[in-house]
């Protein structure tokens, strides 16, 4: 897995926001069908680097690298229109509007009527959503229902539905699991290694070490906004990165 070149790589990254040094020379990489979790308490630094990577805000020193291209990307879109995707814990789905329009959120696709008047091609956004949601292996039986409908790991699906129509590298999720019953939290699980199948690099998020341990190749420790350590699950413990998460 590390022989590839890292689709991404984050190299002595500091960011402050005033006096509070939010991160502070954090480095590490993310490979092809490699799933990165970052491990910390809050206020650690996982949220300043994921929005340094995602064009949330621009870091102040060091480099991000994308596919061995130094990126410095102004706006999520940007970030986005490079194959970042970010999936927050909020999802940011529009709750009134269908799986496909949702995957086209901001993005729609357009066709001509009578070849002059430019509508909505929701006969494309829905043929999108069919084949993503298979490509997921998500069955549900009404596509055009509004995502309001749907139960949280769906709507999960459906936020990585989007990244993987859009052909996302890189794709950050951020607490995933957070919100859902066990059973949903097994499915996102699965999404994440179907993800990784795919040759994705995925960042992972979690304060569920149990979550973190099942799914990543690396883990990555954050502490007050440095590097306090980096572990291939099946060479250390819970205990071990708890105790590099607090210092002990």
């Amino acid at each position: 897995m590390s022989d590839a070149e890292p689709i991404l790589s984050i190299r002595n990254v500091s960011k402050s926001f005033g006096a509070v040094q939010a991160l502070n020379a954090v480095s590490f990489d993310v490979h092809p069908g490699e799933v990165v979790a970052l491990a910390g308490d809050n206020g650690a630094g996982k949220s300043t680097i994921i929005k340094a990577i995602s064009g949330v805000f621009r870091h102040d020193a060091g480099e991000i690298l994308l596919g061995g291209k130094a990126i410095d990307f102004a706006t999520p879109q940007e970030a986005r229109e490079n194959g970042i995707e970010t999936i927050y814990q909020d999802l940011a789905l529009a709750d009134n509007l269908s799986i496909g329009e949702n995957i086209f959120l901001g993005r729609e696709p357009k066709r001509m009527l009578f070849g002059v008047l430019p509508i909505l091609d929701r006969a494309k956004m829905a043929g999108a959503a069919k084949e993503t949601m298979a490509r997921l292996d998500f069955h549900v039986t009404r596509l055009d229902a509004p995502v309001a409908a749907f139960s949280g790991g769906q709507r999960q699906a459906i936020a990585i539905g989007r990244a993987i129509y859009w052909n996302a590298r890189l794709v950050i999720m951020d607490e995933p699991t957070a919100a859902l019953g066990v059973p949903e939290q097994r499915r996102v699980l699965a999404l994440v290694k179907s993800l990784r199948a795919q040759g994705k690099g995925i960042i992972f998020i979690s304060h569920n070490l149990r979550d973190i341990f099942e799914v990543a190749d690396e883990i990555v420790v954050f502490r007050h906004g440095e590097n306090s350590g980096k572990r291939k699950p099946s060479e250390t413990s819970h205990d071990e990165i708890v105790k590099l998460m607090v210092g002990a």
